[in-house]
């Protein structure tokens, strides 16, 4: 992507957060990002988890780098950081989005196809951050029917498979270091269902130390239309915030 095509390199004003309760209801158009790639994050949210948990030329890994996001700010950040994904749709994505250049983005971004639950490819302990924002199981599916594509399973298998991406995470990361996860909730029959909870549990389980709980405040629930309707109709409300979790490798 030319240089000559980017309007702003950096955020505008950008301060670091300093609550457990974050918003950005200007989600964020700075250097390649852009919002489609359905339920990608804010880069606002790798760039404050980048800043406070990372330095530069440390070894960073997403390895549910889906749109890219994580990956750009990483090169901008100027820390090196491994992509992985198993859709190559959204490989060819990431390619497209961090080819840029620009004379203070000096990150390394190294993209690999692969699944999160097999990181074979990556040495034990040889990671200083993951950040990374999983499916939220089958809510969006982001292949037909990619083997392996976490996004294509129901809850309960989405749940079990997750403690297999939790041990690699373990393994992979440096002692003391951090692991960052923002994940969401869903609704069934009317009730919500935590599964955001599930995954923090299942992470707890395998070692990892709660560090930080965020709650990220959405902005595309709008109770309008036909959401506005049938909440009312069967009485229930949108749900309007995901979770960041923040662990950390302490054993």
């Amino acid at each position: 992507m030319s240089e000559k095509k980017i309007r702003k390199w950096e955020p505008e004003n950008f301060e670091l957060e300093m609550t457990t309760h974050w918003s950005f209801p200007q989600r964020g158009n700075w250097a390649t990002h852009d919002a489609k790639w359905r339920g990608n994050w804010s880069p606002y949210i790798p760039r404050n988890i980048l800043l406070r948990y990372s330095n530069e030329c440390d070894l960073v890994l997403d390895q549910f780098a889906g749109g890219g996001t994580t990956l750009v700010e990483a090169k901008l950040l100027n820390r090196n950081i491994i992509g992985v994904d198993i859709n190559d749709t959204a490989l060819e994505r990431c390619k497209e989005k961090t080819s840029f250049k620009h004379e203070s983005a000096n990150g390394k971004v190294y993209i690999k196809k692969g699944d999160a639950r097999h990181l074979d490819f990556i040495n034990d302990t040889s990671i200083d951050l993951i950040c990374t924002h999983p499916p939220y199981a089958n809510i969006i599916n982001y292949s037909d029917n990619t083997e392996g594509d976490l996004s294509l399973l129901k809850i309960k298998d989405f749940l079990l498979e997750m403690e297999s991406v939790a041990k690699e995470c373990y393994r992979v990361l440096k002692k003391d270091k951090f692991c960052a996860i923002l994940m969401g909730d869903t609704r069934q029959k009317g009730c919500i269902i935590p599964m955001s909870f599930d995954v923090m549990k299942i992470f707890q389980d395998v070692g990892f130390t709660l560090k930080e709980l965020i709650i990220k405040e959405q902005h595309n629930c709008k109770a309008t239309g036909y959401w506005k309707t049938n909440s009312i109709k069967y009485n229930f409300l949108l749900i309007a915030h995901e979770y960041l979790f923040v662990f950390k490798k302490t054993k």
